[in-house]
């Protein structure tokens, strides 16, 4: 089976790839590689998948349906597959026993339902759903980690976002504004948990274990109102076509803040933070259509 990646990866990869990258070049032989390796069956590629990784619907030697996803580098998926194995399957996805010396970016899951995440249902049940998926991950990091924490996460963000607007000055208000959030947030986090670091509900999809389970994280240690900032905006094109927009987004942050417990202005900062970081991104790699949904958001908060 040729492994063509899909064009919304190669899209998505496109914008972030660094000169001299050759890792969609090399995907097509790194899959068939990894098939073979684990004596299974191709069913059929993901479509139209995901921004940072190639998924494989497989079948192992025993019949077992499972995943494999390739991903490269900068996705970090050695640090997405240090948090699967820390969760052992609550919450989230099961890492499956794999090689003995797995290859570096590819990872071996449970299979799910890939097509049906919590974002099939009705909005506010769908928030509920991926909220209480949320919380089963909120749980201490391993003592010995290795996994990046928010301040530098978001150090790294900070310093793009300041590049960006000075590259367009109409950003620059809520640059400074977002900026100025994180700094105060960071003074006292009220907890460090392992987070999924980037939640939403397109990342829980129905499976047989439990109903619901988050998948493709990209890890972090800190405060819980970081990870959950990214579900405030959720379906932010609906929001933004509301009329009523801002006061369903501020019902929003105080429903999910109270549900989680979660310190409510805590949330609104990040989720600003999140927001605009987004936006500013989105700009600097030629989506002005979604910088201009997400900046718009942003100057709700």
């Amino acid at each position: 089976m040729a492994f063509e990646p899909p064009p919304r990866l190669v899209r998505a990869l496109g914008e972030t790839a660094p000169a001299g990258d050759d890792w969609l070049a090399q995907l097509p032989r790194t899959a068939e590689l990894a098939v073979a390796r684990r004596e299974s069956t191709v069913e059929r590629v993901q479509m139209p998948g995901g921004r940072s990784s190639l998924v494989v619907l497989v079948r192992l030697a025993d019949g077992t349906p499972a995943v494999l996803k390739l991903a490269p580098p900068r996705a970090r998926p050695e640090s997405e597959r240090a948090a699967l194995a820390h969760w052992g399957g609550v919450g989230a996805v099961l890492l499956l026993q794999g090689p003995r010396e797995p290859e570096e970016g590819v990872l071996l899951l449970e299979r799910l339902h890939p097509d049906v995440s919590v974002r099939s249902l009705p909005e506010a049940k769908a928030l509920l759903e991926a909220a209480g998926t949320l919380r089963r991950l909120w749980v201490e990091p391993p003592a010995e980690h290795g996994f990046e924490t928010v301040a530098e996460r978001t150090g790294r963000q900070a310093a793009a976002m300041r590049a960006g607007a000075q590259a367009d000055p109409q950003t620059a208000p809520l640059v400074d504004a977002a900026l100025a959030a994180r700094d105060g947030l960071l003074a006292a986090p009220p907890e460090h948990r392992l987070l999924h670091g980037t939640f939403r509900q397109s990342k829980v999809l129905a499976g047989e274990r439990t109903p619901w389970l988050a998948v493709g994280p990209d890890p972090v240690v800190g405060e819980c109102a970081f990870d959950l900032a990214r579900l405030v905006r959720d379906r932010v094109e609906d929001l933004i076509a509301a009329p009523s927009g801002p006061a369903i987004t501020r019902r929003r942050i105080k429903r999910l803040a109270e549900s989680l417990e979660v310190d409510q202005e805590r949330l609104r900062g990040w989720t600003l933070f999140r927001a605009v970081e987004s936006g500013v991104r989105a700009l600097r790699v030629g989506r002005p259509k979604d910088a201009e949904l997400l900046l718009e958001f942003a100057g709700w908060l």
